[in-house]
């Protein structure tokens, strides 16, 4: 995390949590969600659309910035932590999208380095690998190179396992849509 990030915190630590605002697509790209995109659907999933994405980040120094203070809280909801305030992450997916290299390294969509333990395909072909950092969905333009650099042995896997996409979430413990589970349990509340 950024030291300026941390400073912010220390000054301000009781800043409200932002839900619904960013979101996270199977290929590794930054999502605004606007208030308009927000009322247009959810980021993924039944009523979702082209509108409910909203606007794809292409600045290359806030998309690194994010990266840097990408996390995780102890209920598995992804943020970004934007100084004070954490930005709930809309996960199209995974929390995480593997970018394969030809040398058979392995990088994250916020360009952190990791290895495969695992190799996994759901029911519609997607390939997802456990790593050390957690379970991601390779970006589709790399799975050939990560079928290539599984059958020559070059990473330490085993033969890949099925899986039901559905199941990941519960599987590896992460939140898809804080913003819905937060919207769930306030009208549970009432």
């Amino acid at each position: 995390m950024d030291d300026m990030v941390k400073a912010a915190m220390a000054k301000w630590p009781n800043v409200p949590h932002c839900y619904g605002w960013l979101g996270l697509d199977e290929r590794g790209r930054w999502w605004m969600r606007d208030a308009a995109a927000q009322a247009a659907g959810p980021f993924v999933g039944p009523g979702a659309s082209a509108a409910s994405r909203g606007s794809e980040l292409r600045h290359a120094g806030l998309i690194a910035f994010i990266g840097r203070n990408y996390a995780c809280d102890d209920q598995g909801q992804w943020y970004f932590q934007n100084g004070p305030q954490r930005v709930y992450v809309e996960l199209a997916c995974t929390p995480w999208v593997w970018r394969v290299q030809p040398d058979g390294g392995l990088y994250s969509h916020t360009g952190q380095p990791t290895m495969p333990t695992e190799v996994l395909v759901d029911e519609r072909g997607w390939v997802y690998l456990v790593t050390p950092l957690g379970v991601g969905v390779v970006h589709s333009q790399d799975v050939p190179l990560a079928v290539e650099h599984w059958e020559a042995g070059r990473w330490p896997v085993t033969e890949p396992r099925s899986v039901h996409s559905a199941t990941l979430p519960e599987r590896y413990r992460f939140v898809p849509s804080p913003a819905a589970r937060r919207a769930s349990a306030s009208s549970a509340i009432k």
